[in-house]
């Protein structure tokens, strides 16, 4: 039986090195995963996506593959796998699986392969490598910049000890991009997604899905000043009560890098493989591209399932903004049969209870540090960010949840410098803080060590102190908590269907800070201005932060029998 499960799936997102810790080592892993299955069961997900555990050299927090078919020991074994796979079955979770198939490890073996076999060679036309320009080649191919900062292109010294050929990595220079135009990269792709539905796995969630496939001829490309560091639009965070146009500009059309047309060939080949296998496996794209109708191609009906909905994640908390862009989403996905995919928070973004408070732009990878001009109150910040979820999880369609959000952890701030180790502080010589910030281990219980994370105090990166109050065991059962708070609206919105649904707006909805609509039999109120407003007249069925007297607060979203 069809049951498309993942159009209004509520998927929770597992970083795996912070989530959980079975060993005591300071690094999460797959056991420590499956200890913490029944939480998530309870939370009432339906899924969990797990960032990269494969075998890596870790330079970019697994996101440098050198083994796509193993676990890297710092996670684990395949056996782990296999048991934490069974065991979030057993509970009733589907698992994803994240694939990165735009760059590999330069640990990897075709890498080290390439670079042993020299210019020419069937193991170089793997990867893009380039001869550079100028009379003795010490000039790269052309002028395309890193993610993470500086320059695109790597020369390597070739065996006979002479400076050589160049190669191209969009991220950190341990991670060599494919070439993906070359069938063997193709063909080995195809063995790795079997490798994984094999064992059982309920999908993909595939990074950089909007990469892998370069203009011919490579040519130079210089992006907007004010452009994401993973291309499409940047919705700059503004000064707080003055709104942002809704239309999303289309940044990224043009760089030869990112969303050419030839990404969709390869996914329509994906999905003919993934069809194959029973129990509607599914393939989730992170492509940051603009507008919305082009982000919609990736989820044509024979292409992918679900895509990122990362013009809603970076829309400011306002009324007319967030209307502009949830219509725009609901048309541009429907207009292809597929559901919005809205999201928050992720491994990528500073967390959403810090981001929707900031008053100074701070465009995506950048992150947020002690020296960032505009930084939240966290009192604001984490009263915008209950209310943006609760907003959230009304919308029809899917929608995924960040780990540790469920908690209202905000975003990291005051990390040494001496701990961090995104690629991006490094490459930018400390101008950019990077992800480091949203990344930091959780805490479950507040007086255990670690808060729970593990069994000892061991944490990769340092657990601020304050989050004892954030921990998981002195939320659970308390009346107003962020961790009720999910609870409620996650079995509200299965409850009343409410990801089956539809908007339906309530003039004068996005006038004077105010978002109204009904789903179902909920109407949904969000108050993003500095004012208190009338409360519409109905029970209260959840509400992001106190209400009464008639009286909608600032900053707060209220559920109401329609």
């Amino acid at each position: 039986m069809t049951t498309e499960w993942w159009r209004t799936a509520a998927i929770y997102q597992i970083y795996p090195r912070s989530f959980a810790d079975a060993n005591g080592d300071g690094m999460g892993d797959l056991a420590g995963i499956r200890s913490r299955l029944p939480e998530l069961a309870d939370l009432g997900i339906d899924a969990i996506w797990l960032s990269p555990f494969f075998t890596s050299p870790q330079k970019d927090a697994g996101y440098d593959v050198a083994d796509y078919c193993d676990v890297d020991p710092r996670f684990g074994t395949l056996d782990d796998f296999d048991d934490m796979l069974a065991e979030a079955h057993r509970l009733g979770l589907r698992v994803i699986v994240d694939l990165v198939p735009n760059h590999s490890s330069d640990r990897h073996p075709w890498f080290q392969e390439a670079l042993a076999a020299g210019p020419g060679s069937r193991e170089r036309a793997r990867y893009l490598f380039r001869d550079g320009k100028g009379d003795t080649g010490d000039i790269p191919p052309n002028n395309w910049e890193s993610v993470f900062g500086g320059s695109a292109w790597t020369r390597v010294t070739e065996a006979d000890g002479e400076p050589g050929q160049w190669y191209l990595h969009l991220f950190d220079s341990s991670q060599p991009d494919f070439d993906w135009t070359n069938e063997d990269v193709r063909e080995e792709f195809r063995r790795i997604l079997r490798f994984w539905l094999d064992r059982g796995v309920d999908g993909f969630r595939v990074d950089v899905a909007h990469g892998m496939v370069k203009a011919e001829g490579l040519p130079d490309w210089t992006p907007a000043a004010d452009g994401g560091s993973m291309g499409g639009a940047s919705h700059a965070l503004v000064e707080e009560g003055v709104p942002l146009e809704p239309e999303i500009h289309d940044a990224g059309d043009g760089a030869p890098y990112w969303g050419q047309d030839g990404v969709h060939e390869i996914y329509r080949d994906w999905r003919a493989l993934l069809d194959e296998y029973p129990g509607e496996r599914i393939l989730a794209a992170e492509a940051w591209v603009d507008p919305l109708p082009r982000v919609a191609k990736w989820v044509r009906s024979d292409e992918m399932h679900q895509a990122f909905n990362f013009a809603y994640l970076e829309t400011p908390w306002d009324a007319a903004a967030l209307r502009g862009v949830i219509d725009a989403s609901l048309s541009a996905f429907g207009a292809v049969g597929a559901p919005s995919t809205w999201v928050l928070s992720n491994h990528d973004v500073v967390r959403h209870a810090s981001r929707l408070a900031l008053t100074v732009e701070n465009l995506q990878g950048h992150g947020i540090g002690p020296r960032t001009p505009g930084l939240p109150d966290p009192v604001v910040g984490l009263r915008r960010a209950r209310a943006a979820t609760a907003l959230m999880l009304a919308l029809p369609g899917s929608a995924y949840v960040y780990q540790g959000e469920e908690l209202g952890l905000p975003e990291a701030i005051d990390l040494p410098d001496d701990a961090r180790q995104d690629p991006t502080w490094f490459r930018t010589h400390g101008e950019r803080y990077g992800r480091d910030g949203c990344r930091v281990p959780l805490p479950w219980e507040a007086d255990r060590p670690s808060f729970g994370f593990g069994p000892t105090d061991a944490a990769w990166l340092p657990q601020p102190a304050s989050w004892a109050d954030f921990a998981r065991d002195r939320q659970r059962g308390v009346e107003g908590s962020t961790l009720e708070l999910y609870r409620a609206a996650l079995g509200g919105r299965r409850s009343h269907a409410l990801a089956m649904g539809s908007v339906d707006w309530v003039e004068p909805s996005g006038a004077d800070g105010v978002l109204a609509f009904r789903n179902g039999d909920v109407l949904v109120v969000a108050n993003t201005g500095s004012a208190d407003v009338p409360l519409p007249a109905g029970e209260v069925l959840l509400a992001s932060a106190e209400v009464a007297d008639g009286v909608l607060p600032a900053d707060t979203t209220v559920w109401l029998r329609a």
